[in-house]
């Protein structure tokens, strides 16, 4: 169940997949550190109480090949071919003693069937109580009483250079331990998922690893294990773990309404560079810039305007827009906060409560306002191109409106049109973001002809699709 994705000349690789296993260091050194406590035998320790509560994720997804050519069909027609089943395997983390154990969502993503095994070599058949992809996220549930647990860390607490253990079962070696610090904390922009915030650590991760334990020295679980840089696909001491606080609150809500709740700011921000650091006269090159406002959203009613800097939340100094994205995401709802924003050279504090983010809006289950399937472009999903999707999608482009899905049997898949194709223009008309391919959809009707002109990695071409 592995994802990768082109970053510069590193590649960003969910760790959740089986391949040759590699050489293996080892050390014996002692460490003494402070108060005379010997580091090997802490980690022995905190190794020997993890362990028992790391489990091994088999996966199995139903996939097909592309469709193929059949002598027996007249010519020009192709047959699909029959779903064929493909195996993944990651690792996961008893959090409760009644079974609920805690995982990435790629690891169990569309899985027909979960078989999990615990350290002991039991084994389990694990029902996916839910995923949240957006923080890659899922949870797990097998049938059990008095299982092994790990208790969660505070993972605001981590700094640099703090000891971290990654426990999993990575290239398909079971129990595998692994030493090392925190490199940093507050990776964005890693192209995983939506919502990032992650540990950075170089403890050793590879292929296998992804829904492992990262464990504090006390074996306070501070991260879940997700993804790897390298160059080859093996680990090169740069991994990512989900903070512990985040995949907490993600599961607490999985668990209780199947979905994950969060908190909205109801307004487009942007980062501060350089340059804009200048123009707006601020005295640090971070924070967030205020581009747009939703009517009746959370900054709205706050008082807050575009061109408002966002620099403080709660005190807490914002480093860029996706922070801010995550301060507020994890807010409860209803809840309110200070921020601290400069206007016009100028700082002011507003009191922001917090409201829900809206439910998947049509653009990312099916085509504007497509409710009849015979509309052109029902059931094809849409989205705008964001530079994480880019790289996750390997696309030719980083802005525009991109095809993430396309329903079986709709017009538009029978038209020729693919997922990762980058629309251009409807109807000869530009389309430079999702808004503005809203705008020009709407008005369609089921017998109404689009026209689109779509980059598919570098060619350009029309494609024509009419309703019925």
């Amino acid at each position: 169940m592995a994802r990768s994705l082109t970053m510069l000349r590193t590649a960003i690789i969910c760790a959740a997949m089986l391949v040759p296993a590699g050489p293996v260091r080892a050390s014996g050194r002692l460490i003494p550190v402070a108060g005379g406590t010997d580091l090997q035998a802490q980690i022995k320790a905190t190794a020997s109480n993890v362990i028992p509560a790391v489990v091994s994720i088999a996966s199995t997804v139903m996939v097909r090949d592309q469709a193929f050519s059949d002598e027996t069909l007249p010519f020009g027609l192709f047959k699909e071919p029959p779903a064929r089943r493909q195996y993944g395997q990651g690792s996961g983390v008893i959090v409760s003693s009644d079974g609920y154990i805690i995982t990435n969502n790629h690891v169990v993503a569309d899985a027909v069937d979960v078989e999990v095994i615990l350290a002991d070599r039991r084994q389990f058949k694990g029902k996916v109580v839910a995923t949240d992809p957006k923080t890659d996220v899922a949870v797990v549930k097998i049938q059990g009483a008095n299982l092994p647990t790990v208790s969660w860390g505070d993972s605001s607490n981590l700094t640099v250079g703090d000891f971290v253990l990654a426990i999993g079962n990575p290239l398909g070696l079971s129990r595998t331990v692994t030493f090392g610090i925190v490199s940093a904390v507050g990776r964005a922009d890693v192209g995983v998922a939506d919502f990032e915030d992650f540990i950075q650590t170089d403890a050793p991760i590879n292929p296998g690893n992804s829904g492992g334990a990262l464990v504090n020295i006390n074996g306070e679980l501070v991260g879940i294990n997700t993804a790897i840089a390298s160059p080859t696909g093996g680990s090169v001491g740069v991994g990512f773990a989900i903070p512990s606080n985040m995949a907490r609150a993600a599961m607490q809500s999985l668990i209780k309404t199947g979905r994950v709740v969060r908190g909205f700011l109801g307004a487009s921000t942007q980062d501060v560079t350089p340059l804009l650091g200048k123009i707006f006269r601020l005295p640090d090159v971070k924070g967030a810039i205020v581009t747009d406002l939703q009517p009746k959203g959370s900054a709205e009613k706050a008082g807050l305007k575009r061109g408002d800097v966002v620099e403080r939340f709660d005190g807490r100094d914002v480093m860029d827009s996706g922070h801010l994205r995550n301060l507020i995401a994890a807010s409860a709802i209803g809840s309110r906060h200070r921020l601290d924003v400069v206007r016009d050279g100028k700082t002011i504090q507003v009191e922001l409560t917090i409201q829900e983010a809206p439910r998947e809006r049509a653009r990312k289950s099916q085509a504007a306002a497509a409710v009849s399937t015979a509309h052109p472009l029902s059931g094809v999903v849409f989205d705008d191109v964001t530079p994480p999707l880019a790289r996750q999608m390997d696309l030719a482009v980083n802005s525009g409106v991109v095809v993430t899905d396309i329903e079986e049997g709709s017009l538009a898949e029978s038209s020729g049109l693919q997922p990762g194709d980058v629309i251009l223009e409807l109807n000869r008309q530009p389309v430079p973001n999702f808004s503005t391919f809203q705008r020009l959809a709407d008005p369609l009707k089921s017998s109404d002809l689009a026209l689109l002109l779509v980059n598919r990695q570098g060619t350009v071409l029309y494609i024509p699709i009419r309703g019925e």
